[in-house]
């Protein structure tokens, strides 16, 4: 089964190509056919678009004008043209996945797309304004491209939607609830398959195991994992909420954003942005929201760059601890995404605070780039582990489910 997954961002539209041959899904992710990016500058004419393939080849190309759907639609012709040709038709592909952020109250699942799905994910825009509608257009270009071939969504908020009601429901009125404000909690593809990885690792049956996954890339969320379901999640009615992240505060006193609006000329927009854009490790630093850039101001005597890193391992311990409570007790902790896997020093900020528990990490280990292996010492009372996260595969991996209960 040829399996092709996009994954929309507000800036970015990621795809890999996989196929499956066995009858059974293989235990870990294989190296895809075809890897394609486009990147879209602020110049939203411009696209730069790069694509490399399991033996190698590459392509490198920047296209000026042109629609977005264009752009995607050419990404997807280099699958069966010239050096990173993998296909000798785009008709040879299965299934095509999407990783769709919101899916609101009513999918908690992933289903096959058809029009209302396609409507659903359209209203459900205005709680997701850079995924949502990014996820369609890649949806419309499948199908200009590809016709009927069958496509998949998977939503990120479909894993925290086993959240009990005590977590999810904001102490609000009572009509927030009706009106479906709450928390739905997103990285939901991520949590989910580390969760699953963390058990393969560890040797142990997932139903058995108090897991923390740490989702630590620009943006950043917690979730408490137990019995292999989502208990506890620091995202919440949108991904703004929870951890200091590289561009977005997480969460604040609301009663500032009343003060804001009543004493300044801000605007809903503009708050919009500032929250969303320049906060966080950007907002605080005023280096970059990118971590390593902001440590490397801090080895420069930046005091400014200092705080946010302060502020960053403040909560994000306190985000844990948060977790803690809601789980009981802990099996392990996963470190994941872009920071959770490359920065010894996150890590080890992280792990400090909770030796009193017994959590131990090795400290050669966690310097060491490690993927997919278990940092804590051998005495440790739990287990620590760092993940990269694969969710292009665990998309494939949903839709591989899917077309077999399909069948």
């Amino acid at each position: 089964m040829k399996i092709l997954v996009l994954n929309a961002g507000s800036s970015s539209q990621k795809s890999c190509l996989y196929d499956i041959t066995d009858a059974t899904l293989p235990q870990e992710a294989p190296k895809p056919l075809w890897e394609g990016k486009v990147n879209w500058t602020q110049d939203r004419g411009v696209a730069e678009i790069e694509v490399k393939t399991a033996t190698g080849e590459t392509l490198q190309e920047s296209i000026y004008g042109d629609s977005r759907k264009a752009h995607l639609a050419y990404m997807l012709y280099t699958l069966t043209r010239g050096a990173t040709k993998v296909l000798s038709n785009l008709s040879e592909i299965d299934v095509v996945g999407h990783r769709v952020v919101h899916g609101g109250l009513n999918y908690r699942n992933s289903v096959i797309i058809n029009e209302d799905v396609k409507q659903a994910i359209a209203n459900l825009s205005t709680l997701a304004p850079a995924h949502n509608p990014a996820a369609l257009e890649g949806i419309e270009a499948i199908e200009q491209s590809l016709g009927d071939v069958k496509q998949v969504a998977v939503f990120d908020t479909g894993f925290h939607s086993t959240l009990p009601d005590a977590a999810a429901v904001y102490p609000g009125p009572y009509d927030w609830v009706e009106k479906g404000i709450r928390r739905y909690g997103f990285h939901g593809i991520s949590h989910q398959y580390c969760a699953n990885r963390a058990a393969q690792i560890l040797g142990r049956d997932l139903t058995d195991l108090r897991l923390i996954t740490c989702h630590l890339g620009n943006g950043c969320s917690l979730a408490a994992i137990k019995e292999g379901r989502s208990i506890d999640t620091t995202m919440g009615f949108t991904p703004l909420d929870g951890l200091m992240m590289g561009s977005r505060c997480g969460s604040i006193d609301p009663g500032i954003l009343i003060y804001l609006l009543r004493q300044s000329d801000y605007s809903a927009e503009s708050l919009d942005y500032v929250l969303n854009k320049a906060s966080g490790l950007r907002g605080i630093s005023g280096v970059s929201s990118d971590l390593p850039q902001v440590l490397a101001a801090i080895e420069q005597g930046n005091y400014r760059a200092k705080l946010a890193w302060d502020i960053y391992v403040h909560r994000l311990r306190t985000g844990i601890g948060s977790m803690l409570a809601s789980l009981g007790g802990l099996d392990a902790l996963v470190f994941t995404a872009g920071a959770g896997e490359k920065s010894p020093l996150i890590r080890q900020a992280a792990c400090e605070a909770w030796e009193f528990l017994g959590l131990k990490i090795d400290s050669e280990k966690n310097k060491q780039q490690p993927i997919d292996v278990d940092i804590a010492t051998l005495d440790s009372n739990v287990r620590v582990l760092v993940i990269h996260t694969q969710e292009d595969w665990a998309i494939a991996q949903q839709c591989w489910q899917l077309c077999q209960i399909k069948q």
